[in-house]
């Protein structure tokens, strides 16, 4: 099974409907591979570890079946963009214990509670109303949340997450909610095959987590930056992504439509 591979400049947003579709244990062996070989190529040429950045498998779309072939190939951490869909699949899949899910879409706040039972980890934090809901739960379920500042760093209407000038007096407000720990900034690309166009993206994003990092209020983290996925990831990390979020080059391309999951205008590919 062969898949797409990117030159160190460009993006393969050209190829998203590409990506021959993982069906096996092997098969999801060899993707991974595949990936961690392409992080490893782009922290060797801008001389990073590739220790430091995490793959975050993304499985939304997928059915339960092909997410436990998934984890038997060592996926033992899933994203999942829709909260409900993620809910559903936490049920289903009480049995591996030491399966992760991390919720990197958006969120209404009257689904706070669902993501409060079970995810590890959630990567569109944008508006105080959302960080209340999920902070009354949490504190309701006796548990804490890793979560990310989203940031629209494209400047798109179509997309979700705070303007770059709103960030700081955003993080000044956090320390409020205890269940909530800041790790770092997330943001989505402008979908283009034109690699300056998004490397834009995340060059932003890093100059605003450097420059906010040293006065962060007491409590807040900023060392994460999650941007990049299966398109551009190699980018991402040669301007210090420390996550990258993959789905299609993993799983293989999905069949319903991106804007089940973002909104129209804002065609991306995790």
């Amino acid at each position: 099974m062969s898949s797409p591979t990117s030159s160190p400049t460009g993006t393969l947003h050209a190829l998203h409907n590409q990506w021959p579709q993982a069906t096996s244990v092997d098969d999801f062996r060899a993707n991974l591979a595949a990936v961690h070989a392409r992080i490893a190529a782009a922290c060797q040429r801008v001389g990073r570890d590739p220790a430091g950045v995490r793959l975050l498998p993304v499985s939304k779309t997928k059915p339960e079946a092909t997410l436990r072939l998934a984890y038997a190939a060592g996926c033992h951490m899933l994203g999942e963009n829709k909260p409900q869909e993620a809910h559903g699949k936490w049920e289903a899949m009480r049995d591996l214990t030491d399966l992760r899910w991390s919720v990197i879409g958006h969120l209404q706040t009257n689904k706070a509670k669902l993501v409060a039972q079970f995810a590890s980890e959630f990567q569109a934090l944008d508006s105080l109303r959302v960080a209340e809901a999920l902070d009354r739960r949490l504190q309701a379920e006796g548990r804490a949340l890793d979560v990310f500042v989203q940031v629209n760093t494209s400047d798109e209407d179509s997309k979700y997450g705070l303007a770059p000038d709103d960030v700081a007096a955003f993080l000044r407000e956090l320390p409020a909610f205890s269940a909530l720990r800041v790790k770092g900034l997330m943001t989505l690309a402008m979908f283009s095959a034109e690699a300056d166009r998004v490397r834009t993206c995340f060059v932003q994003l890093r100059e605003l987590r450097d420059r906010l990092r040293n006065d962060a209020p007491a409590g807040i983290v900023l060392d994460e930056l999650s941007m990049g996925m299966s398109g551009d990831f190699e980018i991402a990390i040669e301007e210090g992504a420390t996550v990258v979020r993959v789905g299609q080059a993993i799983f293989g391309a999905r069949a319903t439509p991106d804007h089940h999951y973002w909104p129209a205008t804002a065609p991306v590919q995790a």
